[in-house]
């Protein structure tokens, strides 16, 4: 089954909901072509999805930054939880002060979770199933997904706060 190159492979995986929202917008706009009243009214609403689709997947492949990575992330009832080769640890969503990105020596970056009283969560970001991190971020208030994502991309050579906590 190697008729795939791994690079072409890896390229789909990477952006497979953006592929996804793009049939889907293929698919409505032949339904608005091809058709005249309600199976036309659906095309249009099956377009809208598809771009919405689109969207979101395109934000989720830029997140995605690799993988192989050191250790195992998981999210489970607002808790993140990192599995690593030498240190692991868990924070809660709700409890998270700040959100940074730091580089390290060997060119690959973390993402640093803060949360008050306990040490950082260090997490590599290919680290395997680190993509769970983008919904966990998400759900926090005033964290700005493009921000993330231009700094995640631009990969910076110095700390990044990429969302701290409101003062309460």
């Amino acid at each position: 089954m190697g008729f795939i190159r791994p690079e072409t492979k890896a390229f789909f995986w990477r952006w497979r909901e953006a592929f996804v929202g793009l049939g889907i917008l293929i698919w409505g706009i032949w339904l608005v072509a091809t058709s005249i009243g309600l199976t036309s009214t659906f095309g249009m609403i099956v377009t809208v999805i598809g771009i919405v689709w689109i969207f979101a997947g395109s934000q989720r492949a830029r997140f995605r930054v690799g993988n192989g990575g050191a250790g195992l992330v998981q999210v489970d009832e607002r808790a993140v939880i990192y599995f690593g080769p030498l240190e692991g640890g868990t924070v809660s969503i709700d409890a998270l002060m700040q959100v940074e990105l730091h580089p390290i020596p060997d060119g690959g970056h973390l993402w640093v979770l803060i949360e008050e009283g306990r040490a950082p969560l260090r997490i590599p970001t290919d680290a395997e199933h680190s993509e769970d991190l983008f919904d966990a971020f998400g759900a926090l208030e005033g964290f700005e997904t493009q921000h993330m994502l231009n700094a995640l991309n631009a990969l910076p050579a110095q700390p990044v706060v990429i969302w701290q906590a409101s003062a309460p």
